[in-house]
């Protein structure tokens, strides 16, 4: 169906060129529509409105990054001195806090339109086309609230630790930054990611398809230490309970052999910084591997106990209804999973020739060991090269050299971690889990792309 050989010197090659996703192609007025029509139910409406959108906002897109070389190969971007070469540029310190460029101003968290009834309780989703890496700039990390984000002062924040402890605690933010800190790096993925795809196609780029997950340096002191210090029971304490200070109270029980793991942690700094707000700021809870609802945000308590507490978000929501009609609760792990974030949804190949595919793969399980790549629809798959460094529980990213023939082609990656587990695709999912479900969807993503070049959200039966 398509070419796959590993071209012997890129540089040889046709280098393709790819127009970028369109990333704001719905207006206020827009969204306004979808939200209507998708509290009604009109599912179809919403993929028809985004469909719609794409062919306006493509083209914008195509034209504003047009700047080709001259058909007598005079290229002006050249041969004329721009000002920045001839002038004096713009003083320290102008921001002081530094911000993107402006040419960048359109890479930017978005929500989906009809997603959630109320803004405050709702998602935002990370522009995962446009990230390089691993790391998830703190402005760009996918939101998840329940009732709202707050800047609380941290002078007043104080965190609680009872139960069954010896000696309950109260810490001032201050004393926790004074205990010994570890740093570490993490994926965080909420258990609802990719969820509108259960059923069919329902969104058309990485942005909506998987953009509730994001990677970060978190710094923080090992929920452990902290029990120890209040004299926790190790032994008839099998869970506690995370209790964050909005309004919502989210509540969520973890299984104490994760804290007695030392992975957890109560975390007050990300990517060399304190929390965002939006994000927790001062205090939250880092678990990693395990679904984003249980990284507490705001984080006032932690209670351990000898049972789950079925919290209403464990006892109603994030949990799995599986085939038989029986709801699987406490599903917290993150499968392995993998993304394909360039060439993708919403993208346009202009030339054929040379390209890099590549994306994102991860596995709450430990780390991941191999990601395969396929251009024919899962026929024939190659071995992606991972980029370094490839850490526990952490985003890993993968590329392969791909030469598009022009003619259509159906994109694939299937990660495995190193426990041996294996990305399912749809089929094999479904066929475990129903088409009922919201939550935990790691099948196979797959990208088609046209002849055109645009690059399309399909689904393989």
């Amino acid at each position: 169906m398509i070419s796959s050989e590993v071209p012997a010197d890129p540089g040889s090659q046709v280098q393709g060129r790819l127009i970028k996703a369109p990333e704001s192609f719905l207006d206020r007025a827009g969204i306004s529509t979808v939200m209507s029509e998708g509290k009604r139910g009109r599912r179809d409406f919403i993929r028809s409105a985004f469909a719609a959108a794409m062919v306006g906002g493509a083209a914008s897109t195509a034209q504003a990054q047009a700047n080709p070389v001259g058909a007598d190969g005079g290229d002006p971007n050249i041969l004329n001195l721009p000002a920045h070469t001839k002038g004096l540029g713009q003083a320290v310190a102008t921001d002081g806090y530094g911000k993107p460029s402006q040419y960048e101003g359109n890479v930017q968290r978005r929500q989906s339109p009809g997603l959630t009834q109320t803004a405050q309780a709702s998602v935002s989703f990370a522009p995962m086309q446009s990230l390089f890496g691993i790391v998830t700039p703190s402005g760009l990390h996918f939101e998840r609230h329940h009732q709202g984000w707050w800047d609380i002062d941290p002078s007043k924040h104080r965190f609680m630790l009872n139960g069954m402890v010896k000696t309950p605690k109260v810490f001032t933010m201050d004393e926790l930054m004074r205990l010994p800190a570890v740093s570490r790096f993490h994926f965080i993925e909420c258990g609802a990611n990719t969820g509108m795809e259960w059923g069919n196609v329902a969104v058309p780029t990485a942005q909506y398809t998987h953009g509730m997950l994001s990677c970060s340096e978190f710094t923080g002191v090992p929920l452990i230490t902290l029990l120890e210090m209040a004299g926790a029971d190790m032994k008839a304490g099998k869970f506690v309970l995370a209790e964050g200070a909005d309004g919502s109270s989210m509540t969520r029980t973890i299984p104490m052999s994760l804290v007695t793991s030392g992975q957890v942690l109560v975390a007050y700094g990300q990517n060399g910084e304190m929390l965002r707000p939006e994000n927790g700021y001062p205090l939250r809870l880092v678990v990693p591997g395990v679904q984003g609802v249980s990284w507490v945000k705001y984080l006032r308590r932690v209670e351990v106990g000898d049972q789950p507490w079925a919290a209403k978000d464990e006892a109603v929501h994030y949990i799995d209804l599986m085939p038989d009609g029986t709801h699987r609760q406490y599903t917290s792990i993150q499968e392995c999973k993998s993304v394909i974030t360039t060439p993708s949804g919403g993208q346009v190949l202009l030339d054929k020739g040379f390209y890099n595919i590549t994306g994102l793969a991860w596995s709450g399980r430990g780390k991941v060991k191999r990601v395969d790549v396929s251009a024919d629809g899962g026929r024939n798959w190659r071995s992606a090269r991972l980029e370094t460094p490839v850490l526990d529980k952490c985003l890993t990213r993968f590329n392969l050299d791909w030469i598009w023939d022009g003619k259509p082609a159906i994109l694939q990656s299937r990660a495995m971690d190193d426990t041996g587990y294996v990305q399912p695709n749809y089929s094999q999912l479904r066929q475990a889990r129903g088409t009922r479900s919201i939550y935990h969807n790691n099948a196979i993503q797959s990208w088609m792309v046209q002849e055109s070049g645009e690059v399309k959200n399909v689904q393989l039966s």
